[in-house]
């Protein structure tokens, strides 16, 4: 190929790489004189604004403000509302008090009814909440506005429920689907959540059945930008994460989608997830989804959506959503085998394929992905080594973490062209026999064992066509090979980016394992050009570029500040006190509190405390005594009922707290926390030793009410949290500089009493 081909084509590929991300969502445009009846990003930025003003997780002051605005948005609309209120325990023992928000549309016809879903309470106790889920909150108020504008009747129902405590277990989707009357009407749910605070949303089904209704009505609603794959749903199941919308499929066998965002994963469930940080775009994309899928759902029967078979599905540029059914799996598998089978009869015959030229056509393909399989496998760990603050991001994302998705990608392309350099001497036709073998051979894998993913292989099919136009051109087109080589391109680049996105850093092997992948997929147009080896040169020097540039951005700053933690801890059964941390990489503000000799988990008695990752203190110090009330263990009932003894405990705060934690390694046969039963199942397999963790309003108690062994001793050993270390008046703790944050995920700011009480 000319220089000046392989110019233009690399171009053509770059820009294709840009368009399969461009497409994925419109651009946001100022539209607050739109018409009243369209959707308006900057009237859905307006509630998001509001609702994000302050940290409002359940029991803190600012959730009855949103409470209250969120209400008031719907009254404004002419609808009536009404909150469910009670007690209920997620499936991971979490415990509160839910109160969850309501309305209600008519429709014209007697079918099931079209909810909308999303949830206003935020994640204790910094987190700001604008993206999660202000951002879900916003895109409904906004979207039912435009909608009853129009003023047309719609067939089906159309449920509001704005969730409470979605945050803690799912607890404000839990008491509707099992307690709420309207949770027999529902046919359909549209639930709107985040991750992050930008990026496209992607459409996640949730379906206990087969989701072939739910995409033919989806393809039918049109909606512009659709970012879509029936491998995503697999992806998401991989995340630390379930939504609303899972109670209502688990408990209530009713179906949905979500509609949620992952990018900049280092805002999630931070006092950084601000309305500033918001990207409009993604907000734009939001309401992209909700108005087509409003109008066509609240008109066709919501009680013909369930079925039993399965569609792929996949999105590209210019065809929006594209499906097929899971029988034509096998069948597309066995065309694009028979394809090469054919092709190769037809090189053999030509003369223009031969077994040892293909043979060593095997060889790059194992070297690259060897090669840039470890270097994924060990990056993470490599980029924690040199930077070890990175691992005081939980989210495992960081605030450079695109530099390094781009380093590690160019990184990847500048090992496939510095490989396939030393084998320039094989004919282009020898080397595609390999690649296509072990496209056909992962494809047959994906039908098998993860048919979600058998879309993977229409890029197949793209280079079975540029396989038999080589085989009859000596020198076929550029342009064609290019074009033929399309479906990769916008198949696979995003994944390259969405892995590391979605699952962290961790998970950057993904990216250069599906970049050679695509390389392979790509050979047809590579394999022609003639400077190979100063292509992988390029991509070394570009790979540097973005490794400086990360290096420069890898410290904390305001904008990307560092994530601090530090807590007051007193023992009441020692009468000692201890502070405590979650840093590894200590903060100015935290050294002046704990001492550098005190890292070890052996010293830790807390090493129990819930937190998402599973994370523990990584320094203590000894702290100065402070009077802080204890809680009141009351038994207020002991009673032996053949071979079990019942006991009922209340424990009563004595100051303002926000939580209070329950750990016991005694057996427990039952158990109810303020009458609501703990699941039995959790507390046979999936409790430990943790009891129940009751996220307290209003400083309620916590009534207990257990059944044990006649013969067992029960021992509890209670933690109750306040999250006001930084106001207390009994300490002087200085505020955190501008550029730390709260770090997310684990209990902070906080005074924590601990407590052990035994019951002979």
């Amino acid at each position: 190929m000319k220089r000046s081909s392989s110019i233009y084509t690399l171009l053509l590929i770059v820009v294709a790489i840009y368009w399969s991300f461009r497409s994925q969502m419109p651009t946001y445009k100022s539209d607050v004189s739109s018409e009243k009846t369209a959707f308006s990003t900057d009237r859905a930025l307006a509630h998001v604004k509001q609702i994000a003003k302050k940290p409002h997780s359940v029991g803190y002051a600012a959730h009855k403000e949103v409470r209250q605005y969120i209400m008031e948005q719907l009254q404004t609309m002419g609808l009536q509302t009404s909150i469910q209120e009670g007690y209920t325990v997620g499936k991971t023992g979490n415990l509160s008090k839910v109160i969850n928000i309501l309305s209600r549309i008519k429709g014209t016809e007697k079918g099931k009814a079209l909810l909308l879903l999303s949830h206003y309470d935020s994640n204790p106790h910094s987190a700001l909440g604008a993206s999660d889920a202000g951002s879900g909150v916003a895109t409904i108020l906004e979207g039912i506005r435009a909608f009853l504008a129009q003023n047309k009747s719609p067939k089906n129902d159309i449920i509001i429920l704005i969730t409470d405590a979605e945050e803690l277990d799912l607890n404000g989707a839990d008491l509707f689907v099992n307690e709420h009357p309207w949770k027999k009407d529902v046919g359909l749910v549209l639930n709107f959540e985040a991750r992050g605070s930008g990026g496209p949303s992607f459409m996640l089904i949730e379906t206990n059945r087969g989701n072939a209704n739910l995409i033919k009505e989806f393809t039918k609603a049109n909606p512009k930008f659709p970012v879509a794959n029936s491998l995503a749903y697999s992806i998401y199941k991989m995340l630390p994460n379930d939504t609303d919308l899972t109670v209502f499929r688990e408990d209530g066998d009713i179906e949905g989608f979500n509609f949620a965002f992952i990018d900049d994963h280092f805002d999630y469930h931070t006092a950084n997830d601000t309305y500033e940080r918001l990207d409009k775009n993604t907000l734009a994309h939001q309401g992209s989804y909700l108005m087509p899928l409003l109008h066509h759902f609240s008109q066709v029967d919501l009680g013909a959506m369930k079925s039993l078979n399965d569609s792929v599905y996949f999105n590209l540029p210019f065809f929006n959503l594209i499906s097929y059914p899971f029988d034509w799996i096998w069948m597309l598998f066995g065309l694009a085998l028979l394809s090469f089978i054919l092709l190769l009869i037809h090189g053999f015959r030509k003369k223009v394929l031969q077994f040892k030229e293909i043979g060593k056509g095997f060889v790059p393909v194992l070297i690259i992905l060897s090669i840039n399989g470890l270097i994924g496998f060990f990056s993470w760990s490599l980029l924690k080594w040199m930077y070890p603050h990175y691992k005081d991001i939980l989210q495992g994302f960081t605030y450079n973490g695109h530099s390094y998705i781009l380093a590690f990608t160019l990184l990847s392309i500048a090992v496939c062209f510095w490989v396939y350099h030393k084998f320039k001497k094989v004919e282009i036709t020898n080397l595609l026999v390999a690649p296509i073998l072990f496209w056909l051979i992962i494809s047959g894998l994906i039908a098998n064992y993860l048919p979600g993913a058998s879309f993977f292989i229409i890029p197949v099919f793209g280079i079975l066509a540029t396989f038999l136009v080589i085989l009859n051109q000596k020198y076929p087109s550029p342009s064609l090979l290019v074009f033929l080589g399309l479906p990769a391109i916008f198949i696979f680049a995003p994944f390259i980016k969405m892995f590391p996105v979605g699952l962290g850093l961790k998970m950057m092997v993904a990216t250069t394992v599906m970049t050679s992948l695509s390389f392979l997929v790509l050979l047809p147009v590579f394999g022609f050009y003639k400077k190979k080896k100063r292509l992988a040169f390029w991509g070394m020097i570009l790979f540097f570029a973005c490794m400086i540039s990360a290096h420069f951005n890898s410290g904390f700053s305001k904008e990307n500040a560092k994530p601090t933690s530090l807590l007051y801890v007193l023992n009441t059964d020692t009468n000692k006190a201890q502070w405590a941390t979650y840093e590894n990489s200590r903060s100015t503000w935290t050294k002046q509190f704990l001492n550098a000799d005190k890292k070890s988990p052996e010293e830790i008695s807390l090493h129990t405390i819930s937190s998402k990752y599973g994370t523990g203190f990584s320094y203590i110090t000894d702290a100065p005594l402070k009077q802080i009330p204890e809680m009141l263990v009351e038994k207020t009932a002991d009673t032996i009922v053949g071979n079990s003894r019942l006991l009922d405990i209340c424990i009563t705060p004595r100051r303002n707290v926000n939580r209070l934690e329950i750990f016991t390694k005694t057996p427990i046969e039952s158990a109810s926390v303020n009458s609501v039963e703990l699941d039995g199942y959790y507390l046979e397999n999936r409790r430990r030793n943790k009891l129940v963790t009751h996220y307290i309003s209003n400083n309620e108690y916590t009534d207990l009410q257990l059944k044990i062994p006649n013969d067992a001793v029960l021992e509890l050993t209670l933690y109750e949290a306040s999250n006001d270390l930084l106001t207390n008046e009994q300490f002087t703790i200085p505020p955190r500089p501008d550029h730390n944050i709260p770090m997310p995920f684990v209990l902070n700011d906080a005074i924590l009493v601990t407590k052990t009480v035994r019951f002979e």
